[in-house]
């Protein structure tokens, strides 16, 4: 057997545990509960008209943003979207639907990590961690030496 076909066939068999811990994840509790509340949010109309709402708001303040502080509605527009923020928080769908997110991409984080240090210990792994930890590549001190 040549060495292309060795890796043929162990990329297969790589391909086919993929897609059974795909299934696996989908028959997770983060994912039912992620569809269940991401479904809540989805049929409240008052939920939608907020999510609507704030999607008009972000347009009035994304024009702002081109002058920054110098555009004259930049306070205002910036307070408006954190305002109709704040009021769909308030919704227990909301809120728990945001819980959710987080647990299913924590969980999607961590097989990432599993996966990627399985094959070796200084793979990165990127996240959705809007403050990144420190280390190679964060402008940090790298420790990985």
């Amino acid at each position: 057997m040549s060495v292309s076909e060795l890796n043929t066939v162990d990329m297969a068999e790589v391909l086919t545990y993929a897609y059974e811990i795909g299934d696996m994840i989908n028959a997770s509790v983060e994912v039912a509960d992620y569809l269940y509340w991401k479904q809540e949010v989805e049929s409240d109309p008052t939920i939608q008209a907020l999510i609507r709402k704030l999607e008009s708001k972000k347009e009035l303040f994304d024009e702002t943003q081109r002058f920054g502080h110098f555009h004259p509605n930049y306070h205002s527009a910036k307070d408006e979207v954190a305002a109709v923020e704040s009021e769909l928080e308030a919704y227990e769908p909301v809120a728990r639907f945001k819980q959710a997110e987080k647990n299913l991409d924590d969980l999607l984080h961590s097989m990432s990590e599993r996966i990627a240090f399985s094959v070796s210990e200084s793979i990165k792994v990127p996240g959705n961690d809007p403050l990144p930890k420190k280390g190679c590549g964060s402008g940090g001190a790298c420790s990985c030496g």
